[in-house]
């Protein structure tokens, strides 16, 4: 499975350079693309009426997201970003603690220690909605990563200590949709797809994670990100 999962990923990122669809950063090999239009896609998911309803929201730190992290701010939305390989646990960064007009700087990797806490996954009060990067996408919302496990990993960190099973978006380019993509149980599902030109709601009959799967994770797992030693010990 994990091959064909290397392929769909190595086809998607050969033909989003391929067509220049793809923004900083490059090469696109191994990433969550950056894509054109992730600006509009983000605009778009804010007619969502859950994205409306949020009142919290975790949203991954990759580049083609920022768009996404600056709307929650900029929408009054408590704002929660993962910590580069969750060694340091999440970033919560609160909308009353960002300035006027600092929003797309705050919400930046470089820049949202300055506005944001680092807190530990049992001090995040809710979460309404989660955002994911995706490399590739299907219609009925299967979900494809760029092979690093840590969306999933962050998903079911959070239904462990006890915030529910909150539903999934993700924006792409339309490049990154496709047909078939070989899903796992520890895999998360996506309730929507945002691209710059539309909002394709899954309907996804897809399981999320309600859990951590401790069986996929050897010790050095444990080892490097320390809050999973707490919750394995808890």
């Amino acid at each position: 499975m994990s091959n064909k999962k290397t392929k769909i990923r190595s086809e998607i990122w050969e033909r989003m350079d391929k067509e220049n669809v793809v923004k900083f950063p490059k090469p696109v090999e191994g990433r969550i693309p950056n894509f054109k239009g992730a600006k509009k896609a983000a605009r778009n998911l804010t007619d969502i009426s859950t994205f409306q309803r949020a009142t919290h929201v975790k949203v991954n730190p990759d580049s083609p997201q920022h768009p996404v992290r600056t709307k929650v701010i900029s929408e009054g939305k408590v704002l929660y970003m993962p910590t580069p390989r969750l060694r340091e646990g999440f970033l919560q960064i609160r909308p009353e603690d960002v300035p006027s007009g600092k929003e797309d700087k705050a919400t930046t990797i470089k820049h949202s220690n300055k506005f944001g806490e680092k807190i530990e996954p049992g001090e995040i009060e809710d979460i309404s909605l989660v955002v994911a990067g995706s490399v590739a996408v299907t219609e009925d919302g299967r979900r494809l990563g760029k092979g690093g496990g840590y969306s999933d990993l962050e998903y079911a960190i959070l239904t462990e200590v006890g915030l529910g099973t909150p539903p999934i978006l993700t924006t792409v380019h339309p490049i990154q949709i496709v047909r078939k993509i070989p899903m796992e149980k520890h895999d998360i599902s996506l309730d929507w797809i945002v691209t710059p030109e539309k909002i394709i709601e899954t309907g996804t009959k897809l399981s999320k994670p309600d859990c951590i799967d401790w069986s996929l994770l050897n010790e050095a797992d444990i080892r490097d990100i320390p809050l999973l030693k707490k919750l394995k010990n808890y």
